[in-house]
């Protein structure tokens, strides 16, 4: 199912944001896109962090409390909607433990969140030609599962 897919489908369930007038941003999860969405859809993570340089480098607007995002996997499938609920900004080395338990990779620990995270920042910062640095502004993202949630059947989808 693609992203205007699922967005039709839960404006029709919901009886709001039909005819287009909500905005909603779709993107794939970090270097396991299936996984991480399927983590996202069980309700298993609900915070999600990004590399605050890459905003500036892309002239993209942060994420802010009551913003849509469509979770696609791997494939580019559309996999659930998710609304921000919280975003803060801070340095990478002040992430919080509860802020990497919430992200629910791994051991959900902080360290792990660290480490998976150093290696992603590295990378992605080094793709747009820039440098990762402990003090480097971390965008941190908390939200919530609102379609399909786990109350729903399991849709042709999933």
């Amino acid at each position: 199912m693609t992203a205007p897919e699922l967005w039709a489908e839960y404006s029709a369930s919901t009886g709001s944001y039909t005819g287009g007038n909500c905005e909603y941003t779709d993107y794939a999860l970090g270097d396991d896109p299936d996984g991480l969405a399927e983590l996202v859809r069980t309700g298993v993570k609900t915070a999600t962090s990004s590399a605050f340089p890459l905003y500036e480098v892309d002239h993209e607007a942060l994420p802010k409390p009551g913003d849509f995002s469509i979770i696609l996997d791997g494939s580019g499938e559309a996999v659930c909607i998710i609304r921000t609920t919280r975003v803060t900004v801070v340095p990478f080395k002040e992430v919080s433990a509860n802020h990497a338990w919430l992200e629910g990779e791994g051991d959900r620990s902080l360290e792990t969140w660290r480490e998976i995270h150093r290696r992603f920042f590295t990378r992605s910062l080094r793709e747009a030609g820039l440098t990762f640095d402990e003090d480097m502004p971390v965008v941190c993202e908390e939200f919530e599962l609102v379609y399909p949630t786990n109350n729903d059947k399991e849709s042709d989808y999933l």
